[in-house]
């Protein structure tokens, strides 16, 4: 009876995770929206206004004894956050979480496509042509995908710094990945715009990247799932 009971319990989590993986949205006061997005046991919440980026949050996120545990690693309007965890209960009813810890978010799309994963970026080509490596240290810049929606965060979780971040929705379509962007922490002109890349999922996990950037610069990352 133990042993179906454990069963159970583990069954019960996988299919919360499965729930909570995609991205959501929140109205907030003022005409602004709050969208999170969780994939690979992390997740990313961007609050903004039309035109005005407002702030973000990130971290892991684990589920035991029916509670989501969300642990800070960046946050852009309050760094004490960061490295604090939170056990937040959780109610999911028709795509619809409930929480009275972050209120109520709306499911706008899944994480079921190839793409849908947490990325690190691990290399980058320079000037000469070559593919430089980067290393694995405490700062880094994280960017997640669902099935429809994207976001990027640079961080660096030991001395709290928070260094940027954008994000909104994206296509893939004829072997093209386009991002539009919906917030940009460092310049809120770039809303609205739209950005095509060249992309390619090599050995499903490390995504090549490579086009002209916001500033108009030739780019050519890599970036690998950290799960």
């Amino acid at each position: 009876m133990k042993k179906l009971l454990t069963w159970t319990f583990l069954l019960l989590s996988v299919q919360v995770f499965a729930q909570v993986k995609g991205a959501w949205e929140q109205p907030l006061s003022g005409g602004g929206k709050a969208v999170m997005i969780c994939a690979d046991n992390y997740l990313m919440i961007a609050r903004y206004q039309e035109k005005q980026f407002i702030n973000t949050e990130g971290g892991t996120y684990s589920i035991a004894k029916g509670q989501l545990t969300y642990t800070c690693e960046f946050h852009s309007a309050d760094s004490s956050q960061v490295g604090k965890s939170t056990a937040i209960d959780l109610q999911i009813n028709k795509k619809v979480i409930k929480s009275k810890v972050w209120g109520n978010w709306t499911n706008v799309d899944d994480a079921n496509t190839p793409a849908a994963a947490n990325y690190r970026i691990t290399g980058r080509m320079g000037n000469d042509g070559k593919i430089t490596t980067m290393q694995r240290g405490a700062r880094k810049t994280l960017k997640m995908l669902t099935g429809t929606r994207f976001q990027w965060a640079a961080i660096n979780p030991e001395t709290k710094q928070f260094s940027g971040s954008g994000g909104g929705t994206y296509t893939i379509k004829d072997g093209k990945y386009t991002e539009t962007i919906a917030f940009f922490s460092r310049d809120n002109t770039r809303v609205g715009a739209s950005l095509t890349f060249d992309y390619e999922l090599k050995d499903g996990k490390d995504w090549h990247h490579s086009g002209l950037s916001s500033t108009g610069n030739k780019i050519y990352e890599v970036w690998s799932k950290e799960q």
